[in-house]
């Protein structure tokens, strides 16, 4: 999967055709998403620390 745009980049990708999850990360804010993508449909949260907190990743601006 190509980046979603210019603020998202796919941190990781797994699974083929029909069924595929990504863990995308804003590049602004660092914080790390889980989305999944499946025929007509798909879904978009957040991933979440063991304290209920958004996990961030340091993200590096790309030039």
């Amino acid at each position: 999967m190509a980046n979603i745009n210019s603020r998202f980049t796919v941190k990781k990708e797994k699974g083929s055709y029909p069924l595929t999850t990504y863990v995308l990360v804003d590049k602004e804010t660092g914080v790390n998403y889980l989305y999944t993508a499946g025929g007509y449909g798909g879904g978009l949260t957040p991933l979440l620390n063991a304290d209920g907190k958004p996990i961030v990743t340091h993200v590096i601006e790309e030039e």
